[in-house]
């Protein structure tokens, strides 16, 4: 095939599978977020990927931070840094909520386009505050390298830490949402607004912070980006149309969905990206999602909820 032999074309597809693996790792911390908004309020937040530059630009600041007045602290700094792009776009999702989202319910045009002026006036804050030209942030050294389980299989450290986050937070998510109270008033709230009310839910507090949440978990797929590619004022426009795939795709308010989703379009663009173009590789992909949705439409895990 293609005059690869078969020792390496299973090279190829291991490192490009795991290759696939980073991407859906990054993917998924982003849908996550986004099904969890989409699904709880109808909001479609085409601002979303800025939210994953605030993660990413909040690791940068911090790491530059530290390499100026705290070099010692740079092998820690990153797991801090995580932690702080969680808060930071968190609360900037929070503020989003409350002075321009909750205006809007039930209004999904407008919410849309309320949310593409948001996007843009991020972008430019970014321009203004860190400069058009991309930037990354240092590294500690135990994020870089690869493992090498064989002559012809490299495997980046970052890689790997990035897929071990990303099963952190997944379980940290499915817990709030089904093992906790407030993610039983989240699942009730999207169940049946108006009973959850009744029943006295604070459905307007359910929303803030469930729209905090999703942006809090697009933070943290930016610091985990920043380890994998470098940060422009763009780069959350680049991964928004992917991110909403993988949530339509899965089932939107479905998290076993999104999962599935992300992995198989992941899996798929990073494979193709090594035979043919990363663009042609994002229209075979993009050919293959539509066939499917047109013969099912509710995505691969609808929910049933009531409005």
């Amino acid at each position: 095939m293609g005059g690869y032999t078969y020792n390496e074309l299973g090279a190829i597809f291991a490192m490009q599978g795991f290759a696939g693996i980073s991407l859906f790792s990054v993917l998924l911390l982003m849908a996550l977020g986004l099904a969890i908004i989409f699904g709880q309020m109808g909001v479609i937040n085409m601002a979303h990927g800025e939210f994953m530059a605030v993660g990413a630009y909040t690791t940068y600041f911090l790491s530059t931070l530290t390499e100026t007045y705290f070099p010692g602290f740079m092998p820690y700094y990153f797991l801090f840094a995580i932690v702080l792009a969680f808060f930071v776009a968190g609360a900037l999702g929070y503020f989003a909520e409350y002075a321009l989202i909750r205006h809007l319910y039930k209004r999904p045009l407008d919410t849309l386009l309320a949310t593409w002026g948001l996007s843009l006036i991020m972008q430019q804050t970014f321009r203004s505050v860190f400069g058009a030209r991309e930037v990354s942030p240092g590294l500690p050294d135990w994020l870089l390298g690869s493992y090498q389980p064989t002559e012809m299989i490299d495997i980046p450290l970052n890689g790997m830490f990035v897929l071990a986050l990303t099963g952190l937070v997944t379980f940290g998510v499915f817990y709030l949402m089904f093992k906790s109270s407030w993610g039983l008033h989240v699942r009730a709230t999207t169940q049946n607004r108006l009973m959850s009310g009744a029943v006295g839910i604070n459905t307007k507090k359910v929303d803030r912070y469930t729209f905090a949440l999703g942006c809090g978990i697009a933070g943290i797929a930016g610091a985990a980006f920043t380890t994998i590619a470098s940060t422009g004022p763009t780069t959350g426009t680049l991964y928004i149309v992917d991110t909403f795939m993988v949530v339509v795709f899965g089932g939107a308010a479905s998290l076993l969905g999104t999962i599935a989703s992300a992995f198989s379009i992941a899996q798929a663009q990073s494979i193709l990206e090594f035979f043919i173009s990363g663009s042609m590789a994002k229209v075979f992909t993009l050919l293959t999602l539509v066939i499917i949705l047109m013969f099912k439409p509710e995505g691969l895990f609808a929910s049933k909820v009531r409005r």
